[in-house]
C-alpha cells in the first residue's frame, strides 16, 4: 500500500503541540512500518526540504518536496496529486487541514474544537480558517483521528455525521531518552541561564487565552501575599507568544510581581526537560486542552502537576495530580499550596503516581494504532 502524508507540521523549527505530535508520529510510523513483513510505502509531502532531525529516507520512506506557496495544501499539494503520480491509496493529514480536492480516501487528525465556543480567544482570520477548514476536513475524511475522548465528544457534538468514523488515538510525551538523565548540575545551569534564583513554580506552553496564564499569575500573587514560604518562590512562564498575550505583562506590572515572575519567551528544546525537572510544581489550569503533552512530560520526569479538569487533562492525569477550578485563581492557589506544603512522603507518592501514569502513553502505541487505521482505510 502507498500511504501519503502531509508532513509539514513536523518539518519546522520550534515545535509545539501539533508539531510535536506530527514529528514523533512520523518517526514512529517509519520505524513500525519497516518492521512489518510487508511494509507499506510512506510518501511524505513537504513544502521545504526536510530538517536534519526528520526521519531519513529509506526504501519504504520517501519525501516529495513541492514548491512553497500561499495556501500550499490547495495550490501545491492538491495540484500535484490531481493525477496521483505516486499512486497513493490514502492521504493522511496529521492536522485540521486536509485537502478536499484530492480524490483518494483521506484521514485527518483533530487536536481541539474548543475554539468554536471561544471565538474571541483567537484572531479573526485564525478562527474562521479553523472553523471552516476543520469542518470540511472532517466531512471529506474517511476516518477522523481524535487525540482524546474529550475531543471526540466535541467532534460528535458539533458534527454528528462523524460519530462512526471518529477514533481516539492518544499521543505521548515529547521526551528523549537523554531527558531522563537530568542532573542537579543541569538544573543549576538552567536556573543561572534564566536568572532563576530560588525554587520555582512552572508553566510551560504557548501564551494564549485558553491556557489561563493570567489565572496562574493571579494565583501566584495570592500565594506571595499570604504564604511566607511562597515568598521564596518564583513563577517561571516558559513559552512562546501566541496571541492576545500582551495583557499578561501588564497584569504582572499591576500586581507588582516583576521581580518574581520570569518570562522566557520560546523555550528551546534542549532546555525543556531540565526546566521541568527542576520545578517544585507544574501548573496547567487550562480553560481548554486537547491533550496536554507538557503535563504528561512533566509527570514522566517526576514533577507534581496542578491542573484543571477540563478537556482531556483528567484523562491524562488520572489520580496522579491535584485538580483545581480553572475559573477561580483562589482555588488554583490552593492547589499549588497543597503541593508546596506536602511532607516528603506525600510529595514522593505524588511523584511516583505521575511517573507510573505517564507510562500508559507512548508514541509507539500511537503510531501502531494510526498505521492500522490507515491500512484499514486502504483496504
Amino acid at each position: 500500500m502507498n500511504i501519503g502524508i502531509d508532513g509539514n507540521e513536523a518539518n519546522i523549527d520550534n515545535r509545539v503541540g501539533v508539531n510535536v505530535y506530527a514529528f514523533n508520529l512520523l518517526h514512529n510510523l517509519k520505524k513500525i512500518n519497516e518492521k512489518k513483513q510487508n511494509p507499506n510505502y510512506l510518501i511524505v509531502y513537504l513544502k521545504n526540504r526536510p530538517f536534519f532531525d526528520m526521519p531519513k529516507e529509506s526504501d519504504y520512506f520517501k519525501y516529495i518536496v513541492l514548491d512553497d506557496g500561499k495556501f500550499w495544501v490547495l495550490t501545491k499539494l492538491t495540484k500535484h496529486l490531481l493525477f496521483n503520480p505516486e499512486k497513493i491509496d490514502v492521504l493522511f493529514t496529521p492536522s485540521h487541514y486536509a485537502s478536499p480536492f484530492v480524490f483518494v480516501p483521506k484521514v485527518c487528525s483533530i487536536m481541539d474544537l474548543k475554539y468554536l465556543e471561544n471565538p474571541t480567544s483567537f484572531k479573526k482570520f485564525t478562527f474562521w480558517q479553523l472553523k471552516y477548514w476543520t469542518a470540511i476536513s472532517i466531512f471529506v475524511s474517511k476516518r477522523v483521528l481524535s487525540i482524546s475522548k474529550d475531543v471526540k465528544k466535541d467532534i460528535v457534538r458539533h458534527y454528528p455525521f462523524a460519530s462512526r468514523k471518529t477514533e481516539v488515538v492518544y499521543l505521548s510525551h515529547d521526551l528523549r531518552p537523554k531527558d531522563f538523565k537530568v542532573t542537579d548540575k543541569d538544573v543549576r545551569r538552567i536556573k543561572n541561564k534564566y536568572s532563576i534564583v530560588s525554587s520555582y513554580i512552572l508553566y510551560l506552553g504557548t501564551l494564549k487565552p485558553s491556557k489561563n496564564v493570567d489565572g496562574i499569575i493571579k494565583a501566584f500573587a495570592m500565594l506571595n501575599a499570604k504564604n511566607v514560604n511562597a515568598k521564596e518562590l518564583q513563577l517561571v512562564i516558559a513559552g512562546k507568544k501566541g496571541w492576545l498575550y500582551e495583557s499578561l505583562f501588564k497584569l504582572v506590572d499591576e500586581l507588582n510581581l516583576k521581580d518574581k515572575v520570569i518570562f522566557t519567551d520560546f523555550f528551546p528544546e534542549e532546555d525543556k526537560a531540565i526546566i521541568r525537572k527542576g520545578a517544585r510544581v507544574f501548573v496547567q489550569p487550562s480553560h481548554t486542552e486537547g491533550f496536554g503533552i507538557d503535563t504528561l512530560s512533566v509527570m514522566a520526569l517526576g514533577t507534581p502537576v496542578v491542573v484543571s479538569r477540563v478537556g482531556s487533562l483528567s484523562e491524562i492525569v488520572g489520580n496522579a495530580g491535584i485538580y483545581v477550578d480553572h475559573n477561580d485563581p483562589k482555588d488554583i492557589a490552593r492547589g499549588i499550596k497543597k503541593v508546596l506544603n506536602m511532607n516528603k512522603n506525600e510529595y514522593n507518592k505524588l511523584v511516583e503516581d505521575g511517573i507510573k501514569r505517564s507510562k500508559l502513553f507512548s508514541w509507539d502505541k500511537c503510531a501502531r494504532e494510526t498505521l492500522e487505521i490507515l491500512e484499514n482505510v486502504c483496504r
